[in-house]
């Protein structure tokens, strides 16, 4: 009975604190991932409902990484404070090891284990998927239009907008000047006007400028005039209505291309693909091998004229072995360049074939590769919360420091130890420099 209220005792304790701090990393992951792709988010007029769906996949995408430093955190803190508090020389005394302490913390880590692999091999494949397909629609999302005071605004393709002045409470704007740039800069139309409003229209895919009181300028050059006379059309208007399209909408784009990175797929998938590239790549060595081993590459053809003059001077020096520098020089100055023109083009276009066949090998063993990794790494995160838990549990015994304090130190010290390994690795098996397990 005192053994079962012991584990009661040990999970509550790491339980609260785990669910505490498997949050705050999770946000901090969160708030890293914001950053990075700030520019595709910001200014953009992007729905409140896509960002919701982009930070929901960002999140699941992200729980397998935050569980091991959350579990790290956790055991560092629960142990500190049984340190501190000196309940775990307690414990010592009535004869309870450490080890026996932990086990109910170690089952709980290899449980959490198992759902980190589930939600790297079911979750995160398609919210990665969903996630990239976001972040593809959002980058080729139209910015938002906002036209500043004084300067020129080119975030409309095509066309230059400038406003010396703007009324934020009417929407009035006055001293406009538009130049459309569809036809190029040389043929240009410029649209002057004292003033202006700008609206978009119901179906939200163009721009409607009305303005009042202006005048256009309208380049009418023909390609086939060559006079330095070039004829113009000047309008003078009291009111004109522009339509400039300029799609305000978010549409998310079809992202099933991006179903065959190793990220969006699963064990098996990936699995299934390694072998079809393996043997795929297998036959395309086999036949570039083939290749190398021909004629063709191996040395150059001699010409019958070639052939001919090899037999003269065979029978002049009555030997089977002639010296090729004789057989060069022998030729007249124009025969020896055009040979030396011609092997420096063999050798060039040869040279490039062979680039072009090892730049291809080399970017599909990469392909595999990088399935590979992607393999192992759904096993590795999930073995990661249990050996995080082995370090976290006996480095807070030793340094019997509980709180926030020691313990965050010395777990965000562990977890950059631990991601500059696993990025330096993962690095060096991408380029194939160390084996992929």
């Amino acid at each position: 009975m005192r053994i079962k209220k012991l584990d009661i005792f040990v999970l509550k304790s790491f339980g609260i604190l785990f669910v505490g701090t498997f949050f705050i990393c999770l946000f901090i992951f969160i708030m890293q991932l914001l950053w990075l792709y700030v520019d595709e988010l910001v200014g953009k007029g992007i729905p409140m409902d896509v960002l919701m769906k982009f930070f929901y996949y960002a999140a699941l995408t992200l729980v397998p990484k935050s569980l091991p430093l959350a579990i790290l955190l956790a055991a560092l803190i629960t142990f500190g404070n049984f340190g501190e508090r000196v309940e775990l020389t307690a414990m010592k005394a009535a004869g309870i090891p450490l080890l026996r302490v932990m086990r109910p913390l170690i089952v709980f880590s290899i449980g959490l284990g198992i759902l980190s692999f589930y939600f790297q091999n079911i979750t995160v494949p398609h919210a990665n998927l969903q996630l990239q397909t976001l972040l593809v629609s959002m980058k080729q999302k139209s910015p938002e239009l906002e036209i500043p005071e004084g300067a020129f605004y080119d975030g409309i393709e095509n066309y230059n907008l400038y406003v010396k002045k703007k009324d934020n409470n009417t929407g009035m704007l006055y001293g406009v000047v538009i130049y459309n740039l569809s036809n190029g800069f040389e043929n240009a139309t410029i649209l002057k006007a004292d003033s202006g409003r700008m609206e978009t229209t119901a179906d939200k895919q163009h721009l409607r400028f009305i303005l009042y009181n202006g005048e256009q300028f309208e380049n009418l050059k023909d390609g086939q005039i060559n006079s330095k006379n070039i004829p113009y059309r000047r309008e003078q208007f009291g009111q004109k209505t522009m339509l400039i399209e300029f799609s305000t909408d978010f549409d998310v784009m079809d992202g099933s291309f991006l179903s065959a990175n190793a990220m969006n797929k699963n064990m098996p998938q990936l699995s299934h693909d390694i072998d079809s590239m393996s043997a795929e790549q297998d036959s395309i060595g086999r036949a570039y091998f083939a290749q190398l081993s021909s004629s063709s590459y191996a040395s150059h053809k001699l010409t019958k004229s070639d052939t001919t003059k090899l037999k003269e001077l065979v029978e002049k020096q009555q030997t089977r072995r002639v010296d090729v520098d004789s057989l060069f020089y022998s030729s007249t100055r124009e025969q020896r360049k055009k040979w030396l023109d011609s092997e420096s083009r063999r050798v060039k276009n040869l040279k490039d074939e062979l680039s072009l066949k090892a730049k291809t090998v080399y970017n599909a063993d990469k392909k595999i590769r990088r399935h590979q990794i992607e393999w192992f790494y759904k096993i590795t995160m999930s073995l990661s919360c249990l050996v995080f838990f082995l370090i976290g549990a006996p480095l807070g015994a030793i340094i019997r420091k509980g709180g926030l304090g020691m313990p965050i130190i010395v777990s965000v010290f562990t977890f950059i130890v631990y991601y500059i390994l696993d990025t330096k690795g993962i690095k060096l098996a991408r380029e194939g420099e160390i084996p992929v397990w």
